[in-house]
């Protein structure tokens, strides 16, 4: 099992920020969020070796600096989203994975939780998330990447989940063993023949969705997710707003 960073994007609503470096390198408490991100993924057993780094955006300067990671680039960054960025090392899937988003900050008990699961497909959740989203406007409640669950099995995943009914926040973080692997990319596959150049979920094409537009397709044909689940210990940096309100969201945590 290896953890898989999906970094290639830009991050446009980071402004100046991102005019010279990619995104996973602006700082965050004085350092890197890759860094963090890093640090979080060797609490659950990960070295710097172990990384599959997926690139794109100023993707020569991770590379300078990581030399130790394995990179698998995504040249049609711009155009795709992270469904199909995760997808660009599928390669590396295979003997089961950990991924996460390349804009956040989080606890390493997050990724110990994960892989200490006995279950096929695995999702981190924030269940404190909604004290982040105070006077959050460039990224409200609405944008959040919801689910409810039954006990530790979800039930459903999406945007549109109304707030209340929520059991938390998906942080971008999950794991799949080897047969959760096998079974995401067989519904990739299924998935990209009936909508590849067409709408898939919520409005977004087949090459624009993201990885929680897949997770409820499965659902719905009767995959079994299950999620690990902290109050807190998270935090999305998406925009310029949420840069200056790191300071202010990490001493929410316990």
């Amino acid at each position: 099992m290896r953890p898989v960073i999906i970094g290639a994007g830009r991050g446009s609503r980071l402004g100046h920020l991102t005019d010279q470096v990619p995104k996973p390198l602006v700082p965050i408490r004085g350092r890197p969020m890759l860094e963090w991100i890093l640090d979080a993924l060797a609490e659950g057993g990960f070295s710097r070796r172990d990384v599959v780094f997926i690139s794109g955006y100023r993707g020569d300067i991770i590379r300078a600096r990581y030399p130790e990671f394995t990179y698998v680039d995504n040249h049609d960054w711009a155009k795709n989203n992270i469904l199909l960025s995760l997808f660009c090392a599928r390669e590396h899937l295979a003997s089961g994975f950990v991924s996460t988003y390349a804009d956040i900050v989080y606890s390493g008990q997050f990724v110990r939780n994960l892989v200490d699961s006995p279950h096929h497909r695995v999702l981190g959740c924030d269940t404190n998330w909604r004290a982040r989203y105070a006077n959050r406007t460039r990224h409200p409640e609405t944008d959040a990447e919801k689910l409810r669950a039954d006990g530790d099995r979800i039930t459903e995943i999406s945007r549109h989940i109304p707030s209340d009914s929520a059991h938390g926040e998906f942080i971008g973080v999950t794991k799949f063993t080897a047969e959760g692997a096998c079974s995401l990319g067989d519904a990739f596959d299924a998935a990209s023949r009936i909508f590849a150049g067409k709408s898939f979920r919520e409005g977004r094409s087949f090459e624009r969705a993201y990885l929680i537009d897949l997770f409820q397709h499965m659902l719905e044909a009767g995959a079994d997710f299950r999620h690990v689940s902290l109050p807190g210990g998270y935090m999305e940096i998406d925009t310029l707003e949420d840069h200056a309100s790191a300071d202010h969201w990490w001493s929410l945590w316990p």
